[in-house]
């Protein structure tokens, strides 16, 4: 979790003892937006780069195999919830993350362009959700989703009754 602690202007806050002006001050003399601290959860961060990442033309899924499957069976169980950060990992400082992703792509799109779509997308919603700089963003390639995927899957579940 971090913390992003607005600073009043100087002169504006409050002093200590020694004279240095103190983080999140309050009254009347500070602006109204920099009385207190706000903390975002690093699962706030996960949900905004995975939707970030699903906007992208060209992403199929989030996750790697495994993971994938998993998520599969989960996201069909009723009262389930969708592993909507399936495939992301963060690391979140006080001012900066760092994101880490696995997704599918779909077949035929160039990997490099989706993958610099998709870092632009990401950095640019996080920050400007968040405030927080993005240092970077990993992406791996775990698989390329074959538009003949989809049909082997349903036969195969049909024929079991």
């Amino acid at each position: 979790m971090t913390d992003t602690t607005s600073r009043p202007a100087t002169g504006r806050g409050r002093l200590d003892e020694v004279g240095n002006e103190l983080q999140g001050g309050r009254g009347a003399t500070v602006a109204p937006e920099n009385r207190g601290r706000t903390t975002i959860s690093d699962s706030v961060v996960e949900k905004i780069a995975a939707m970030a990442t699903r906007e992208v033309s060209g992403i199929h899924s989030l996750g790697a195999g495994m993971a994938r499957a998993i998520g599969a069976v989960r996201d069909r169980v009723p009262a389930g919830r969708p592993g909507l950060t399936r495939g992301v990992t963060v690391e979140v400082g006080e001012r900066q993350a760092a994101v880490d992703l696995d997704v599918v792509v779909e077949y035929g799109v160039s990997i490099v362009d989706v993958a610099g779509d998709v870092r632009i997308n990401v950095i640019s919603a996080v920050e400007r959700m968040t405030g927080l700089e993005v240092v970077e963003v990993n992406i791996a390639v775990d698989d390329v989703h074959l538009p003949d995927e989809e049909g082997e899957k349903e036969e195969t579940e049909g024929r079991v009754t």
